[in-house]
């Protein structure tokens, strides 16, 4: 085979691959995000462990909240201290709920440990039961303890009375994906809290993806009021912002006094 001939068949079959490399599909560089996930639709709760290996405890998990609080059984009286303080805060309009973030520096102290405040949100209606009784909202104000350890305090709210507190912070809510941050006046989260503490407590989880369990969660009997008017201007930005109640297993749930 003389070399003319030699290099035209190289050139051939350097156009013949280029040709099938155009008609191949090229490898996807997008970005891989994690899912989105809601209250309703195809990334209801129903799937959300199934929309990422990283939201499979939501549906294989065993210490799964909310609950419904039944069967309680009496526990050791707590001590159970709120050092909460007045303080600055940014509100949060995250796609999912209204999230206020706490400056540093508020506690609570179960049982001789402390946990720091992070943030508080709002469900509406209630995610967890108590006695198959749903109320309008619940509040979770969420604390984490040095070791990262996660205290979640539960607040029911019913309609009744109308809330100042609530009531400022509905005020400076902003549009979804954006943060207001209130640094003119501080807010006391105490006015958010019931008068009397008793509360029940099981082993739990986060109520949203990735539903991580290993939370400590702390229930309070009685609950707050806000009016109705402010239930609608929260219901009117998330009308359904609740997971179902899960299945208890063989979880203990206990009712403490508060000393």
């Amino acid at each position: 085979m003389n070399i003319v001939k030699k290099n035209w068949l190289r050139i051939a079959a350097i156009a013949l691959f280029l040709a099938i490399l155009c008609l191949s599909p090229l490898p996807s560089f997008a970005k891989v995000l994690t899912p989105d996930w809601s209250y309703q639709g195809e990334t209801n709760p129903q799937n959300w462990g199934k929309l990422t290996r990283d939201f499979a405890t939501c549906e294989i998990g065993k210490k799964q909240s909310p609950i419904d609080i039944v069967g309680a059984v009496k526990g050791k009286p707590v001590q159970m201290v709120f050092n909460y303080q007045a303080s600055p805060v940014e509100i949060v309009n995250n796609g999912h709920s209204i999230q206020v973030n706490y400056a540093p520096g508020g506690t609570i102290d179960i049982d001789g440990t402390a946990y720091s405040l992070l943030q508080f949100h709002f469900h509406t209606p209630s995610e967890h039961q108590i006695a198959g009784k749903t109320a309008a909202m619940e509040l979770h104000l969420v604390h984490r303890d040095a070791a990262g350890k996660l205290a979640v305090v539960g607040v029911m709210i019913n309609a009744g009375k109308e809330n100042p507190a609530i009531a400022k912070i509905w005020n400076a809510i902003p549009p979804t994906g954006k943060t207001n941050p209130i640094d003119s006046d501080n807010f006391d989260i105490t006015n958010l809290l019931p008068l009397h503490k008793s509360y029940y407590s099981y082993a739990g989880s986060l109520t949203t993806p990735p539903c991580s369990e290993g939370v400590n969660w702390a229930v309070l009997t009685e609950p707050i009021t806000v009016s109705q008017a402010q239930i609608r201007k929260f219901e009117q930005l998330y009308p359904i912002d609740a997971r179902p109640v899960q299945l208890t297993n063989t979880r203990k749930i206990e009712l403490h006094e508060t000393l």
